[in-house]
């Protein structure tokens, strides 16, 4: 998780999200996407979550997962194709987005050439099981080996579709809503973005209405070796963020 090239990662597990069409609409209704303030401040927070979530100590985890929690509880969206409300702790919706965050980080990290044996790959996915219950899941009832997260994808695809009240991720990337003292980072947003969309599944690219073919494939997995190999070139001090770093020195001890 401390790998930087899992930045990617993260990019694609929001598109796999905005592939539900009730946790997407969930997103919509509850957020200002486009608020400058709004938007900026939203990551930051999902930012934070995931740190504490993945490197905090348990009471902090506890602490996040309590408050996430409480806040999914009390929100709602509607759905427009059947015209109910429903809330935001929809188990379904939340499972999803487990399930692209988990297939999102392995994927982007075994095709960037992070080195994970098959047990490995299964342990990871088996270890988010974690995750899932901080957000209110029961480990359980989510994937816990890579063959699992993949037949639950399989199973999950006819019900997943872009919404047509969203603006389409590729189009946002060129006019984020980034804070003023941000905006020198601007013009790396659409090839992150491209990226993150050449990662996903040729059935996932083409409900967002973009080319898929294996010629896209190759040129994501090149390029997030590529992105990865001079990733490894840069002093550890300076690659990994003071979590992963000091996580490493508590799993060397």
């Amino acid at each position: 998780m401390g790998e930087p090239i899992l930045l990617v990662g993260g990019f694609r597990a929001l598109l796999m999200q905005g592939l539900h069409p009730r946790a997407m609409r969930g997103v919509l209704q509850n957020s200002a996407l486009m608020d400058p303030a709004e938007s900026w401040s939203r990551f930051q927070r999902t930012t934070e979550f995931v740190r504490v979530r993945t490197y905090g100590t348990r009471a902090e985890v506890e602490r996040a997962g309590a408050r996430i929690r409480r806040i999914h509880a009390t929100l709602t969206a509607l759905d427009y194709d059947t015209g109910e409300r429903f809330r935001l702790d929809d188990p379904e919706a939340l499972r999803w987005v487990h399930v692209g965050e988990v297939d999102s980080y392995l994927t982007v990290a075994r095709r960037a050439g992070v080195r994970l044996t098959d047990d490995e790959a299964d342990a990871f996915v088996a270890e988010w099981r974690a995750a899932a219950e901080v957000v209110g899941l029961s480990p359980a009832d989510v994937p816990g080996s890579v063959g699992e997260l993949q037949d639950y994808i399989r199973a999950a695809r006819p019900g997943l579709r872009f919404v047509p009240e969203a603006a389409h991720p590729l189009r946002l990337s060129f006019n984020a809503p980034l804070p003023l003292r941000l905006t020198p980072l601007k013009p790396m947003l659409p090839a992150l973005t491209l990226l993150a969309f050449a990662t996903l599944p040729r059935w996932a690219r083409r409900l967002y209405g973009l080319p898929a073919t294996p010629v896209g494939d190759l040129w994501a997995t090149a390029s997030l070796r590529t992105l990865h190999t001079g990733l490894g070139f840069v002093p550890a001090q300076v690659r990994y963020a003071p979590a992963a770093r000091r996580a490493r020195r508590l799993m060397a001890a």
